[in-house]
């Protein structure tokens, strides 16, 4: 029996380096700016990114990875010997990603390769991560490093305030009146996820509110939270995130965080200006 490859794609938002460390090995979706198509925090980074989207009229088109790619990768490893692949995927509320490989794995080996959807995105999507590398360097077997997953994914949260409305009316969530009106009387929509898809929340009057009420949500639906590893995401703002950081500190008494930019796969969808919490709800037995 070989031992477990897990697999994520660069729409967990987590540093390249954080993820060797865990050793898990990435996916990369394109995403196309300006005519030209690069590979989100391999070939841009995030202020590169944030950087091109703010020049008037560019539009960035994020793509899915193709079946192609999947089964390339899945047929390399299958080929080294008996390891088994678990990949985590980008909700596929949001790509078709997941599909592209499950496609793949029925080609190459169902009984060694596992995909699972993540119904989640950026570092909600990155904690399930971070738990399944956990399980598998402490050495947990297939069946509990998967169960561990599913459970992470039933009980994550993702609660953020939405930087910009035009990306969202770009995306067909809101209307352009909505967007104008939101730009207009610096209306702060806070969202969440549902079944794997964004979906409206709440709307605030201002910045300050929106993260006050951010912490009222977690407070209402998070379980045990100075114990657990607390993700925070922005879009071009680390010391907006390292507020929300601190504010988060001073309420619950979290000690451990992971905070990263926001990648080209999310912020194509949400733009500049954007911060996230990421937690867990009471265990579900």
């Amino acid at each position: 029996m070989g031992k477990i490859r897990l697999y994520a794609d660069n729409a967990c938002d987590l540093d390249t380096d954080f993820l060797e460390q865990l050793q898990v090995k990435m996916f990369y979706m394109p995403v196309t700016i300006k005519d030209k198509t690069y590979r989100d925090r391999l070939s841009i980074n995030p202020p590169e990114f944030y950087r091109l989207i703010a020049e008037p009229g560019v539009v960035p088109m994020t793509a899915q990875i193709t079946p192609a790619e999947f089964q390339e990768e899945f047929e390399r490893v299958m080929a080294e010997g008996d390891d088994e692949i678990i990949y985590i995927a980008f909700s596929s509320g949001l790509s078709g990603t997941y599909q592209s490989a499950c496609v793949a794995r029925d080609v190459v080996d169902p009984r060694r390769i596992t995909v699972i959807d993540s119904r989640s995105a950026s570092v909600g999507y990155g904690l399930t991560v971070i738990k399944a590398a956990h399980d598998i360097a402490a050495g947990k077997g297939k069946d509990e490093v998967i169960a561990g997953i599913k459970d992470n994914i039933a009980r994550i949260q993702h609660i953020f305030i939405v930087g910009n409305f035009d990306m969202l009316k770009r995306g067909g969530r809101i209307s352009a009146a909505s967007a104008a009106l939101g730009n207009l009387l610096n209306i702060k929509l806070i969202a969440h996820f549902v079944e794997g898809n964004i979906h409206p929340l709440e709307k605030s009057h201002g910045l300050k509110k929106a993260k006050k009420r951010m912490l009222e949500i977690m407070e209402e639906r998070g379980c045990r939270l100075s114990e657990q590893l607390i993700g925070i995401n922005h879009s071009n703002d680390l010391e907006g995130a390292l507020e929300i950081k601190q504010l988060i500190q001073e309420k619950f008494g979290c000690q451990e965080f992971v905070i990263s930019e926001i990648g080209a796969a999310i912020g194509s969808h949400v733009g500049a200006g954007t911060y996230s919490v990421f937690f867990l709800t009471p265990p579900l037995s």
